[in-house]
């Protein structure tokens, strides 16, 4: 069963794909695939010309995941009770 993420309408989840990783549009193109290529150097218009099947969007909207999945979050703990 595939989902779309409720921010990132471009940004899929489905456990019988890529281990339920993030993917690009149901495509079997994980988002960390996309940042692992623009970190290593590749320009976008290189990922686009790799994988034509990939639009500009798709980029954009990784980069979007990968940001907001990085924001600082606070959690708060439980309290320990010294015993």
């Amino acid at each position: 069963m595939e989902i779309r993420h409720y921010r990132f309408d471009r940004i899929t989840l489905n456990p019988d794909k890529c281990f339920g990783k993030p993917c690009i549009r149901g495509l079997r193109i994980p988002v960390a695939s996309i940042l692992s290529y623009l970190s290593s150097g590749m320009s976008i218009e290189d990922i686009l010309r790799e994988w034509p099947e990939l639009e500009p969007e798709d980029i954009y909207q990784a980069l979007g995941y990968a940001a907001w999945m990085m924001e600082e979050r606070i959690i708060p703990l439980a309290e320990v009770v010294a015993g």
